[in-house]
């Protein structure tokens, strides 16, 4: 058996909950990835399931895996035509003044010799918009929701430090790195609508190193 929780299974999906930290592709330096776990995650079928959509290395959560080629092009067109409803916890380095709010602002790539790439609001970026309401603050921290609407890499990292002026506590990119081992951002829960069927939905529990930090179950 696989060491990594699974969430929801039937004959086309699996929802895992990956772990805070684990590549799901093997890094170009090698090391542990999700790859390492697919063949484990098969469960009887004769092929290893397939990552739908992604979600950072950071994150940890719902992630949605495709047990045979039909299913993975429907859900894959699930996410493009934005049918997909995905909820991300998150704790920010700061409390925002607001109590929620939504954000729009888009996002464009760039990338530098010294820094790497990463993701900018710019105006003429792709449509971005996430929807957020704070659900606790304890010791200058706020554990805050995240509705996107949009599916943008790093989406939510950016508009928390663009947007709301507050970085992700643990973000080495988008902050300062600092307060937490990891970008502190979790993929709580995802419902996929599916045709004469039941959705997939799915609900990652909080994890250990948000409770350390004082959050419950959001």
């Amino acid at each position: 058996m696989s060491n990594i929780p699974i969430l929801f299974e039937d004959g086309e999906a699996l929802v895992i909950d990956k772990p805070g930290g684990l590549p799901i592709e093997r890094p170009r330096k090698g090391g542990p990835s999700l790859e390492d776990h697919l063949e484990q995650l098969r469960l009887g079928f004769q092929r290893d399931p397939v990552p739908v959509h992604r979600i950072d290395t950071d994150t940890s959560g719902c992630l949605l895996l495709a047990r045979n080629p039909k299913a993975l092009k429907r859900f894959a067109k699930a996410f493009e035509d934005r049918l997909v409803g995905k909820r991300y916890l998150g704790i920010l380095a700061g409390v925002p003044a607001e109590q929620e709010g939504t954000i729009e602002l888009s996002l464009s790539k760039i990338s530098s010799a010294e820094k790497g790439w990463r993701m900018i609001a710019a105006k003429k970026g792709k449509p971005s918009i996430t929807h957020w309401r704070v659900l606790a603050e304890t010791e200058g921290l706020a554990l805050v929701e995240f509705r996107p609407e949009t599916g943008r890499t790093h989406q939510i990292r950016v508009h928390c430090q663009a947007g709301l002026g507050i970085p992700l506590l643990g973000d080495p990119v988008y902050g300062e790195g600092k307060g937490a081992r990891r970008t502190m951002l979790h993929a709580a829960a995802i419902v996929i609508p599916r045709d004469g069927k039941p959705p997939v939905e799915a609900s990652a529990p909080l994890p250990a190193d948000f409770a350390a930090l004082g959050f419950g179950d959001g």
